[in-house]
């Protein structure tokens, strides 16, 4: 019998998908430490080897420790059954799981992607190996047959939507040229909207990876690419889509620092999207 909770908040804090990053998981406790909310559920990672003493299957660093976790994950939202998910992660391969849930929820998910990488390597074509450039292609039903149990349901390349994106791998750039993913190279929020709203899509998830931004805004990453959304831009973006349509899902991922003041920049964002 499943205890329903109609908001459920995650703490995962998911770090083997970067490859060896456990700065990530170190990140991802300082935005819980400043939240300071006890209401969001741990889902323990996996003690399984992973990083340096990692092992690398079907072309995914961390394999096994990875789909371990991502059970976990999954059988708690099951469980939970939520009608909305917000989390703190963690590197962005976790986000098979909510996503796919919520899509499974919400048919026509638009899935709004700020980030400064595309996501959306096959596993074969990675050239790291490490899972947290595959999410995307997952969710496609693309990536690896191996990791598709832990997904609730697939998803359209037409619900995807980029934000910042401007690292992008030849092969994922093909992907994208394959047509129906929104991928603009400059920052447009009324062209965003505009186009939500012509595929009549009414629900998001909000998937923020911080490198999406502008590292003279915010260098405080897992990786730091140029040229990035400026945080006014971002907040500005995040105001807009909460305006026009109902966030039933949000995340803010791969930050690194483990002092709290080092945030102040992004604690709007934060709040926006995990705290409200």
């Amino acid at each position: 019998m499943y205890l329903t909770r109609e908001h459920v908040k995650i703490y995962f804090p998911q770090w083997q998908g970067s490859g060896t990053g456990k700065t990530i998981e170190n990140g991802a406790k300082t935005i819980l430490d400043y939240l300071d909310d006890p209401k969001f559920i741990h889902v323990p990672l996996s003690e399984i080897s992973a990083g340096k003493d990692g092992t690398k299957k079907h072309d995914i660093h961390n394999y096994d420790a990875i789909t371990e976790q991502l059970t976990r994950l999954k059988k708690s939202i099951e469980e939970s059954q939520p009608n909305t998910i917000k989390t703190i992660g963690g590197d962005c391969g976790l986000e098979i799981v909510p996503v796919s849930y919520l899509n499974k929820k919400y048919p026509n998910l638009g899935v709004i992607w700020f980030d400064a990488h595309a996501d959306i390597n096959k596993p074969c074509d990675s050239p790291s190996c490490n899972f947290h450039g595959m999410p995307l292609r997952t969710l496609l039903g693309e990536g690896s047959e191996h990791m598709n149990p832990l997904l609730f349901t697939f998803i359209e390349a037409s619900q995807i939507h980029y934000v910042g994106v401007r690292d992008i791998d030849d092969t994922e750039q093909t992907r994208i040229n394959d047509g129906e993913i929104y991928a603009p190279k400059k920052t447009n929020i009324a062209d965003l909207v505009n186009t939500l709203q012509s595929k009549k899509i009414t629900n998001l998830y909000l998937h923020f990876d911080f490198d999406c931004l502008e590292p003279k805004d915010y260098n405080k990453t897992y990786y730091q690419v140029p040229n990035g959304v400026t945080i006014s831009e971002a907040e500005a973006c995040i105001k807009a889509l909460q305006e026009n349509f109902s966030i039933v899902g949000s995340s803010v991922l791969e930050s690194i620092t483990t002092d709290i003041s080092e945030l102040k920049p992004i604690t709007k964002i934060i709040n926006m999207l995990i705290k409200q």
